[in-house]
């Protein structure tokens, strides 16, 4: 189903009526917390994806439902991909699937701010497709050790559990970098990442070499995360 899904025609029709910023990013990159400190500026309206998994503690928080996610059922999810009220869906980690809900962008229009969420790689590419004036922000983690701290530091993660999650860094990092769209901003502090994000979605102008760096780092990160998975 996810293969070949196309969202409805409202749901495209929305789209069209709205700025939409998209944080994409590998696990523990910190676009929640981004996203968290935009709203605070009240120019945001931050859109809660929807998701299959079970909610489960970060840094010893459990989550809630309409707060870092809205946790559904399967089958609920389901029905409402066949009725095309998904903007964006997918599978994550190959475990879940997750999207972003046509009532979350109905909220954001009527909110009269900026629309901005975080998406797995897969939605970004859909959604741009749909709205090719989409700010798609890949976030980067720090240097590799770094993220792995942070990753650790989320909660219980096995070690097969974290091969995989850096198995999908990999294909993120490798997408992001070959698409052309995305704008690199590296999570080294979140307040200044925040600021980065904050003046690209208001038409800061692009500069090129702070965009290199970011590409440059991407491709270390990459090299980094199969060294590791090599090791296992």
């Amino acid at each position: 189903m996810l293969a070949d899904y196309k969202p409805s025609a409202k749901t495209i029709a929305l789209l069209q009526n709205m700025p939409l910023v998209l944080l994409v990013g590998p696990t523990a990159a910190g676009r929640n917390t981004l996203i968290g400190l935009l709203v605070q500026t009240n120019r945001y309206h931050s859109i809660v994806s929807k998701t299959t998994r079970q909610p489960r503690k970060n840094n010893g928080i459990m989550e809630r439902s309409g707060v870092e996610y809205w946790f559904e059922s399967e089958e609920t999810v389901l029905e409402e991909l066949r009725r095309g009220e998904f903007v964006e869906a997918a599978i994550i980690h190959k475990q879940q699937v997750s999207g972003t809900h046509i009532d979350q962008v109905e909220e954001a229009s009527k909110a009269g701010q900026i629309a901005v969420n975080e998406v797995q790689i897969d939605g970004a590419t859909h959604i741009h497709e749909y709205k090719p004036d989409t700010l798609c922000v890949f976030l980067l983690p720090p240097a590799f050790d770094k993220w792995m701290e942070r990753i650790r530091a989320r909660g219980d993660m096995d070690e097969a559990e974290l091969c995989r999650r850096l198995e999908s860094a990999l294909r993120e990092i490798s997408t992001a970098l070959k698409a052309g769209y995305y704008q690199f901003v590296i999570n080294y502090e979140i307040h200044e990442a925040t600021q980065a994000v904050d003046e690209l979605a208001n038409g800061r102008e692009i500069n090129p070499e702070k965009q290199q760096l970011g590409r440059d780092h991407a491709e270390q990160l990459l090299i980094d995360i199969q060294l590791y998975l090599e090791s296992k």
